[in-house]
């Protein structure tokens, strides 16, 4: 896109429609096409109406999608004030003169990272000797040629050890597949050596600084079922043909591994240690890791030896100069790390290094020459910095600049003593600090512009613990501006995810903050299912104890209107992606409590999740369909088999990605059906298809601002918000 696309407003079309002060009296929207089938699991009968819906290449199937993103799209451009939000998400980008991300330093002081200006729809690919050295453009994405409408992002970069050569993998529209080139960094030459069909890795570089193994998909059909079925490793020598690249690995070779059709095989190369790494993985996060010899690669079959098993809990793995780190679970819920050598690897002798906290979730280390350095979080909202020596023998706190809610470690490694320390909050802009262990002193040392936003400064935050529907207390945190009233008239969206364990961790996000701005409040719900409180609180919301998830924002919501906060007329919930359970469970189990209702991306339908490419790797946290007790938590997490007739539901804006391999656009869009066809409410019931985005939504960042406006206006439009009113015909 030319840059002046970023300034200009986005002409509203006018399709006809009358508005009253609350919603559109709209033009007809036509309800899907419906062939019903009726499965029958463990003597549970459930009616699909709409798997028909799943037929991505059936015209009917493709022109109601259409027609649906078409009438959608009419809508959310209708809506005064989105306009106003883009703008505002423009001139927040704009104060950064460079943002700077993915940084990579090489042994020689050597950065590669990737850059974006306000001029910019996607980063370019730059480099630089050292931290001041002159700045070097290596690849411009938006020098590719494709389709009127296409745009190509880097989506990940690998340089060789000597930095002389790059691979950068290349996607398009927002999808993850990708297309790997090769970059002589000397002359920025792209190679004629290009590799497709890249799901999944980047470039893992051998010693010898000319070949790499790459993980190859079998099609670049994102919606196959089999898409992720038959992941192969291959060995790539530069300047040689790709069709005779060497298989390293595949399931069929190794059919003594048992690695099962669900799992996907990564495998990758330890330069420093000269190990080959093999994990079958899947959304169960405790690795089964093999280990094996780097010479192994250049024999016919690589010899094998199991490291840790899915029992022992280990969640990570890292490297010092003589010994490999693990970061477990394994009675310890709130994390330890142990160690073993890494001459002689063996689990069972492995000694604890750092101990679990019983009031703080330990994070992951990060190794430098002179030692661990770690974090623990309390809560999932209060962070604090320690230090140890490689055996553990020694602990001590290090005090940061700033009182910190979240602190990201990033380190070149346990052959220097180079780590930097990034603070963030909900209201505060991370701050990036160059630690020095000789001194204890911090020196500030930004790469992408420091910026003020002075919009946010006004914002209290409270940390609540709030109690659910069975006395477990969950932590709500809430952001709103000074002095507002507890007068129940309050907008309040309502956010959270649970999910994998993974913790909704204070981080600044303007995007949601332009709704505070606004007048409104945010609540983060760290309802269970994630891993604030540690793996039990993980385990507390998946699979059979998977409805916890949702009973948890229903009992925070629930507590901000008894406590006078807001009322339901006023109340949204949103989430992406796994938290389309969040958000559509919530919705059905009381539709009564929210306004608003806004799955992003969402898993809607989970009982089908199998039938989809990244379902079968997603049954360690939700379940198959294979087994009993698993398929009645399907059942009864699944929003769209939940939804029942003759029931008014909340204003809703599903969206869905067309290009999207991790959520395949008929889940959502099965949801969006059956709500339009039961819902009797007047309120409206719209799904947004984007044919030009994946999971993550679209590739420029004019794309990511529509995405945001589209949400917070429909959202605004919805509780009564008078700038986001249509005005009467």
């Amino acid at each position: 896109m030319k840059t002046n696309t970023l300034k200009k407003k986005i002409a509203f079309i006018s399709v006809g429609l009358i508005f009253s002060s609350n919603s559109f009296a709209q033009s007809k929207q036509e309800k899907a096409p419906s062939v019903p089938v009726t499965d029958t699991y463990f003597g549970i009968k459930v009616e699909d109406k709409y798997r028909n819906l799943e037929d991505l290449k059936n015209e009917q199937t493709l022109t109601w999608l259409k027609s649906q993103a078409d009438y959608t799209n009419n809508i959310l451009n209708s809506i005064p004030g989105k306009q106003t939000l883009i703008d505002e998400l423009t001139s927040i980008n704009d104060r950064v003169t460079e943002a700077i991300s993915g940084v990579q330093i090489m042994e020689d002081g050597t950065y590669f990272y990737q850059k974006t200006t306000p001029k910019d729809q996607v980063a370019k690919l730059y480099k630089r000797n050292g931290l001041k050295g002159k700045e070097i453009l290596i690849f411009d994405p938006e020098s590719l040629k494709g389709e009127e409408k296409d745009t190509f992002k880097i989506s990940s970069f690998s340089p060789n050890k000597s930095g002389k050569l790059i691979g950068v993998n290349i996607s398009k529209n927002g999808g993850e597949m990708s297309e790997m080139l090769l970059i002589n960094v000397a002359d920025n030459k792209i190679l004629s050596d290009k590799i497709d069909k890249l799901r999944f890795g980047y470039a893992n570089w051998l010693k010898d600084d000319k070949s790499f193994i790459y993980i190859q998909s079998p099609t670049t059909e994102i919606h196959d079922v089999k898409a992720q079925m038959n992941i192969v490793t291959k060995l790539h020598v530069v300047g040689t043909d790709i069709a005779q690249d060497k298989v390293i690995f595949s399931k069929a070779m190794y059919p003594e591994l048992n690695v099962t059709d669900e799992e996907i095989p990564v495998l990758s190369y330890d330069p420093d240690s000269d190990m080959l790494f093999f994990s079958p993985s899947s959304v169960n996060f405790n690795i089964k890791l093999f280990i094996a010899k780097g010479s192994d690669l250049y024999k016919n079959k690589i010899t094998w030896k199991l490291l840790t098993d899915r029992k022992d809990e280990i969640k990570a793995f890292a490297f010092s100069h003589k010994d490999i780190y693990f970061y477990t679970t394994l009675n310890s819920p709130k994390f330890k790390v142990t160690k073993t050598s890494i001459n002689n690897p063996n689990l069972a002798t492995a000694t604890l290094v750092i101990p679990e906290d019983k009031e703080a979730n330990l994070n992951p280390i990060t190794i430098t020459k002179d030692g661990i350095f770690y974090t623990k979080t309390k809560n999932g909202i209060e962070s604090k910095l320690y230090f140890t020596d490689f055996d553990g023998k020694k602990h001590k706190e290090i005090k940061t600049p700033k009182k910190s809610a979240t602190i990201v470690l990033t380190s070149r490694g346990s052959k220097f003593s180079d780590l930097w320390v990034r603070t963030t909050g909900w209201t505060t802009k991370g701050e990036r600090y160059k630690y020095d262990i000789k001194t204890n002193t911090f020196i500030r040392e930004e790469l992408s512009t420091i910026t003020e936003y002075p919009e946010f400064e006004n914002f209290e935050i409270e940390e609540l613990m709030v109690k659910s529907y069975d006395g477990i207390e969950v932590p709500l945190s809430i952001i709103y501006k000074k002095g507002i009233k507890k007068d129940k008239n309050n907008p309040v969206l309502f956010y959270g995810y649970g999910a994998y364990g993974m913790s909704m961790s204070p981080s600044f996000n303007p995007s949601l903050l332009l709704w505070v701005e606004r007048g409104g409040i945010l609540a983060i719900a760290h309802v269970r299912g994630g891993g604030e409180l540690g793996e039990k609180w993980h385990l507390d919301g998946q699979k059979s104890t998977k409805q916890n998830t949702w009973k948890d924002v229903i009992a925070c919501t629930e507590y901000m209107i008894k406590e006078g906060y807001t009322n339901t007329t006023k109340t949204v919930i949103y989430s992406r992606s796994a938290g389309g359970i969040f958000v559509g469970r919530a919705i059905t189990e009381r539709p009564d409590l929210y306004a608003v209702a806004i799955p992003g991306v969402g898993s809607m339908n989970t009982v089908r999740g199998e039938n989809t490419p990244n379902g079968p790797a997603n049954i360690p946290e939700f379940g198959t369909m294979k087994d009993e007790n698993d398929a009645k938590a399907l059942i009864e997490m699944d929003s769209y088999l939940q939804l029942k007739e003759g029931v008014k539901y909340p204003a809703t804006l599903t969206t869905a990605g067309f290009n999207d391999p991790r959520i395949i656009v008929w889940s959502p869009a099965k949801f969006a059906a059956r709500l339009l066809e039961v819902n009797t409410s007047k309120k409206p019931t719209l799904l947004k298809v984007d044919y030009e985005a994946g999971h993550f939504g679209g590739a420029s960042k004019l794309k990511s601002y529509e995405e945001v406006a589209d949400i917070l206006s429909f959202a605004l439009w919805q509780v009564g918000h008078p700038d986001f009113q249509p005005k009467n015909n």
